[in-house]
C-alpha cells in the first residue's frame, strides 16, 4: 500500500536526521548553518533543499544499482565533508548571503556523498520494495522535515547566543565551527580505510 510504504520510509527519513546515531548528519547540517541567522531562513531552507537533493540523487543511483561505492571510503569521507565544511566557515570574514553563498554548493556536493553512507543500509530494503517512489518519496520527505526542525532549533541557539548572550557573530561562528571540525577530524581518524 503506498501510504503505509511512505509512512514507513519517512519515519525511516526522519530517525536518519534526529536519532542519537546521526551525529556525522547533524554535525554536517551544524556547519552548514552555523554561518546563518534566523532573517536568513529562507536562504537556510534552500540550502538544506540542496543538501537532500544530492543525498536523494547518489541513493536513487545506488538503489537503481547504478552506482557502489565501498562503504569504508565512504565513512572515512562523510566525517571529511564535515571538517571541510567547518573549516571554511573559520576563514569567512563576511556572513553576507553574498559571502557564503559557497555553502550551496557545499551542501549539494557533500550530500552526494551522506547519500552513499546511507544508501549501502536501505538499498535492499527499496530494491525488494514494489514501490520504489513512494519509498524513495516517503524517506526524502522525512529527512526534509527531519532536517527543518533541526535547523530551527540551530536558529534559536543562534539567535539567543547572540542576542541573549551578546557572542558576537564571527566568535560565535568560530566556536561552533572549531568544535563541529574537532569532532569530525577525530570521526574521520577513526574511520581511517586502510
Amino acid at each position: 500500500m503506498p501510504l503505509e510504504d511512505f509512512l514507513f520510509y519517512f519515519k525511516l527519513g526522519w530517525s536518519h536526521i534526529v536519532s542519537l546515531d546521526a551525529l556525522d548528519h547533524q554535525l554536517f547540517i551544524l556547519a552548514l548553518v552555523t554561518v546563518y541567522t534566523a532573517k536568513n531562513i529562507k536562504q537556510v531552507l534552500i540550502l538544506v533543499t540542496a543538501f537532500t537533493i544530492g543525498h536523494s540523487l547518489t541513493l536513487l543511483l545506488s538503489v537503481l544499482d547504478v552506482i557502489r561505492f565501498p562503504s569504508k571510503w565512504v565513512e572515512f569521507l562523510i566525517p571529511c565533508t564535515i571538517f571541510i565544511t567547518a573549516l571554511s566557515n573559520v576563514f569567512k570574514k563576511d556572513f553576507s548571503v553574498r559571502a557564503v553563498n559557497t555553502n550551496y554548493y557545499l551542501a549539494l556536493l557533500f550530500g552526494l556523498i551522506h547519500g552513499m553512507g546511507f544508501a549501502n543500509s536501505v538499498r535492499m530494503m527499496l530494491a525488494k520494495d514494489q514501490n520504489i517512489g513512494w519509498g524513495l518519496f516517503g524517506f526524502n520527505v522525512g529527512l526534509e522535515v527531519g532536517q527543518i526542525v533541526f535547523v530551527i532549533i540551530i536558529l534559536c541557539v543562534t539567535w539567543l547566543g547572540l542576542s541573549f548572550f551578546r557572542i558576537r557573530r564571527r566568535e560565535w561562528v568560530i566556536f561552533l565551527s572549531a568544535a563541529v571540525f574537532s569532532l569530525a577530524l577525530k570521526m574521520a581518524l577513526e574511520r581511517i580505510p586502510y
